[in-house]
């Protein structure tokens, strides 16, 4: 009765933070991928709530939950960056000034050892929403004790990209020339689903397929051994193809090729296991080798089918691109900017510009012009994740977001990674690496996801010694 009694509030606060990161990432995804003004200070509320329950499940760590204790030392790189941010704010990097009508943003000058954030409101509304979302996914490692519980979650997210897939699908099939149908106007044509930017979907999808597969391939056997077909796993495949068509659907070309990555990478891993779940549901080896054929022209066409001519015109223009760049001698425009934002990092090289102040601060070292009326070319982000990051928190706090993903990832090392965390660590490492030419985690989508897989997976592994659970029979 005692025991009961202790294990009733772990199994409360668990299937709470469960209901939190759900609710979190459906509602961050449909709402533009948090990427309209107006969604910033809802979706930064309700990561707060993910705070409080950080502070809920820590105090209770004294009565039945040391085990998870260590969890919390993973998270004092975040602390630590809190408190660079908080001192950051304490030393204003720009003066507002009253110019005529208007006011400007003069460059005060600061020492580069000094912390310092160029816009103090910008840099804590930036801190608080990373802090919610950080905090929210900290809480799966924290507080679930249960892998089904994390499966859930999973199955939950993956369900919710699969809806929105079928959404931007229709969406592009009825020719809608904004989101939702054409109710929201969006500044470029390259939108999908409710995402403002085709290529935040794409990786935020690419995150979502390699939940789906991972689970596709723990339920190979199905649930409890009757078979391939007759369990999930086979409903898997068809949501994973469903997602994997809406990525060049959506014409987003490198989330394509990451797609090719992951596919190649799940086949490596997974397909001797898929080939035993077949073998064990009744199909002999010449039936396996005709039926996967088959099965993968059908894939092939019906992607053909859905998204051929998107496929054909982005590739057409990525041509167009390539023989530019070769006629110039060079990537073009992005080079500059580039190298602008790398300027823009070495002036403030240990502690950066502040959370959020690329926007504001890179017209001072922005060198590009339009050709057509001599006007500065304005770049809101640096279409490189790793090099925004060590502009705006300089190499300090870009260290401190590496330490937080490195500590995790140190505890798995004891353990042989099973299909979920391994497809989980595998699309969280292929969105990481596009980050170093593109802004996938400009998209709050794209971050929560990332974290939440990320953090999901280590805490998986953890959960069940990184071991596959055993076929059937066996």
């Amino acid at each position: 009765m005692i025991q009961e009694t202790r294990q009733h509030p772990r199994r409360g606060i668990e299937l709470a933070v469960a209901a939190h990161v759900v609710v979190f990432i459906v509602g961050v995804s449909w709402a533009f991928g948090g990427n309209a003004d107006w969604v910033r200070m809802p979706i930064s509320a309700w990561g707060s709530l993910g705070i409080l329950l950080s502070f809920a499940i820590t105090a209770g760590l004294g009565s039945g939950g040391r085990a998870n204790s260590s969890v919390l030392t993973w998270a004092w790189p975040v602390l630590a960056l809190n408190a660079l941010v908080a001192a950051s704010c304490l030393t204003p990097g720009l003066r507002a000034m009253a110019f005529e009508s208007g006011t400007l943003l003069v460059p005060v000058h600061v020492d580069w050892w000094v912390p310092s954030a160029a816009r103090p409101d910008l840099a804590l509304r930036a801190l608080w929403l990373f802090d919610g979302i950080y905090f929210s996914c900290l809480n799966v490692a924290l507080a679930v004790r249960s892998r089904r519980t994390i499966r859930l979650i999973l199955a939950a997210a993956a369900a919710n990209a699969l809806a929105l897939s079928i959404f931007g699908i229709v969406q592009k099939a009825f020719g809608s020339s904004g989101i939702y149908f054409g109710r929201v106007e969006v500044p470029h044509p390259q939108f999908f689903a409710s995402f403002v930017y085709d290529n935040h979907w794409g990786a935020f999808t690419i995150i979502m397929i390699g939940a789906c597969i991972g689970l596709v391939l723990r339920y190979a056997y199905g649930r409890r051994g009757e078979g391939f077909f007759n369990g999930p796993a086979f409903a898997g495949v068809v949501a994973a193809f469903v997602m994997a068509v809406s990525i060049p659907l959506s014409g987003s070309r490198a989330c394509t090729m990451l797609l090719v990555a992951l596919a190649g990478i799940s086949l490596v891993h997974g397909a001797p296991r898929v080939s035993r779940a077949l073998r064990f549901s009744g199909a002999t080896g010449a039936g396996l080798t005709l039926g996967m054929a088959a099965a993968a022209l059908l894939a092939a066409g019906g992607a053909w089918l859905f998204a051929g001519d998107v496929i054909q015109a982005r590739a057409q223009k990525t041509g167009e691109q390539l023989a530019a760049m070769w006629a110039a001698g060079g990537i073009g425009s992005r080079s500059v900017l580039y190298s602008d934002t790398i300027r823009m990092a070495l002036a403030r090289p240990l502690f950066g510009w502040g959370m959020g102040s690329y926007p504001v601060v890179f017209s001072m070292f922005n060198t590009q012009e339009s050709k057509i009326d001599h006007l500065p070319v304005i770049y809101h982000d640096a279409h490189s994740d790793w090099l925004q990051s060590a502009a705006e928190i300089g190499l300090a706090g870009t260290a401190l977001i590496g330490f937080a993903v490195a500590l995790p990832l140190r505890k798995m090392r004891r353990h042989r990674v099973g299909p979920i965390p391994f497809l989980l660590l595998s699309a969280c490492a292929l969105v990481a690496t596009y980050a170093l030419v593109e802004f996938p985690f400009g998209n709050v989508a794209v971050v929560l996801a990332w974290w939440l897989c990320f953090l999901s997976a280590v805490q998986y592994s953890r959960l069940s010694g990184g071991a596959d659970p055993a076929p059937p029979g066996e």
